[in-house]
C-alpha cells in the first residue's frame, strides 16, 4: 500500500471575454494554490491553432509557473513528440531540470495537438512521421538521461547543458500501444482515462505487469480523470445541464461554452436530468463525498499511484473552487492524510 499523490492537468483556457494573457494569469493563481493545497504536480497541455486555449508552447509556460512556485512539481502534460527533435526536447528540459532542480517532469505523447494543417506546419517539411514515434521516444530517453542515443548517427552527441538531475519521464497515453511503450522503455505511465475511460484500469493493471526496468526500476503510473467537484448536490447538476447543454450544442454545430443561467433555464425533461444525475461516463462531476467514492473506485481498479485532474469550467472561479473541493475530498497537504492505494488482482 501506498500513498497517493494528485496532480493538476491544465490546458489554459481563455474564458469567455478574456485574453491569452488572462489565461496565464489564471494558471499562475491556480498553480499557487495548488501548491498550498498540497497537489503534488501540475502540469501543462500542448494544443495548437485553438482560440480558447493558450497551451500552444508548455516548455514556455512551464518556466514562469516554476519560478512563481517552491515545493510542486512542474511539466508538460505533455509535449507531442512526434513534431519534435528529442535532442532539441531534451535541451529545453535538461535546461528546466537546471533552473529548477528535482521539480520537472517530462511528459510526452504522440497526439497531433491539432489538425492536420497545424501538425504539417509544425513539421515543416520533415518526412518523419509518427510511425518513429518509438524511436523518439528511445533517443529522449537516452539525450536526456546522458546516455548513447539508439539512432546511430547521433550516438556521440550529448544534450546540454549537464546538470546533477534529470527530469522525470512520462509516456501520456489514450490508448494501449502507448502504454505498451511505456512498460518496454521503463518509463512512468499516465492514461487519460477522460479520452478513453473503457481501456483505462485494464491497460493501467497490464503495465504494471509489463513493465521493465528502464528509466525507472520499478512502475510509476497515473490516472488522468476529468473532474469537477461541487459544494453540493444542487451546485452539481448545474455542472452536469452546463455540460449537458454544451454536448447538445457540439452535435447543432454550435460552438462557445453555456453560462449556468443558460444551463438553469434549458427545458431539460425529467428523464434527461436523471440521466445526467446517474451517467457514470469520462467524466466525473459531483460533489466531495461522491467524486471521492468514484476516484477511489479507479484507484482500486487501476491501480494507479497517482490522480492528474482536468478540471475545465466557463468561469475561473469555479474551476479554482473545484480544485479547492478536492482537495479537501482526499486530505491533501502536510496536514491531511492521503488515500491509499490497495493493489488488486486482475
Amino acid at each position: 500500500m501506498s500513498a497517493v499523490k494528485f496532480g493538476v492537468l491544465d490546458q489554459a483556457p481563455v474564458f469567455p471575454g478574456e485574453s491569452p494573457g488572462d489565461a496565464f494569469d489564471h494558471s499562475l493563481e491556480l498553480i499557487r494554490a495548488c501548491e498550498t493545497l498540497g497537489y503534488h504536480r501540475y502540469w501543462v497541455a500542448e494544443h495548437h491553432a485553438m482560440d480558447a486555449l493558450a497551451c500552444a508552447s508548455p516548455e514556455i509556460l512551464i518556466t514562469r509557473l516554476a519560478s512563481a512556485t517552491s515545493r510542486i512539481r512542474v511539466g508538460s502534460g505533455g509535449v507531442m513528440l512526434p513534431h519534435y527533435s528529442p535532442f532539441k526536447v531534451a535541451e529545453w528540459f535538461r535546461t528546466l531540470e537546471c533552473l529548477f532542480p528535482g521539480r520537472m517532469d517530462l511528459g510526452v505523447g504522440r497526439a497531433p495537438g491539432g489538425d492536420g494543417l497545424t501538425a504539417a506546419a509544425l513539421a515543416y517539411g520533415s518526412r518523419v512521421g509518427v510511425e518513429y514515434y518509438p524511436q523518439k521516444v528511445a533517443d529522449l530517453t537516452a539525450f536526456v538521461s546522458g546516455q548513447r542515443a539508439q539512432t546511430e548517427a547521433f550516438a556521440e552527441l550529448t544534450a546540454t547543458p549537464r546538470c546533477t538531475t534529470s527530469p522525470q519521464m512520462w509516456i501520456l497515453a489514450s490508448s494501449p500501444d502507448s502504454a505498451e511503450l511505456a512498460a518496454h522503455f521503463g518509463m512512468g505511465l499516465c492514461f487519460a482515462h477522460f479520452i478513453t475511460p473503457q481501456f483505462a484500469t485494464r491497460v493501467l493493471r497490464k503495465y504494471r505487469r509489463q513493465f521493465q526496468p528502464g528509466v525507472l526500476q520499478e512502475p510509476r503510473s497515473a490516472i488522468g480523470v476529468f473532474a469537477i467537484c461541487a459544494e453540493d448536490e444542487q451546485e452539481a447538476d448545474v455542472f452536469r445541464r452546463m455540460r449537458e447543454l454544451r454536448k447538445q450544442r457540439q452535435r447543432l454545430g454550435m460552438t462557445g461554452e453555456p453560462t449556468r443561467e443558460e444551463a438553469l433555464a434549458h427545458d431539460f425533461s425529467p428523464a434527461e436530468v436523471d440521466a445526467m444525475r446517474n451517467q457514470r461516463s469520462r467524466r466525473l462531476v459531483g460533489t466531495r463525498e461522491e467524486l471521492r467514492a468514484e476516484i477511489d473506485t479507479l484507484l482500486h481498479a487501476s491501480e494507479a499511484d497517482e490522480v492528474i485532474v482536468l478540471t475545465n469550467t466557463p468561469r475561473f472561479a469555479d474551476r479554482l473552487r473545484s480544485y479547492q473541493l478536492l482537495a479537501e475530498a482526499f486530505e491533501l497537504g502536510s496536514a491531511g492524510k492521503r488515500p491509499e492505494r490497495t493493489s488488486v488482482s486482475s
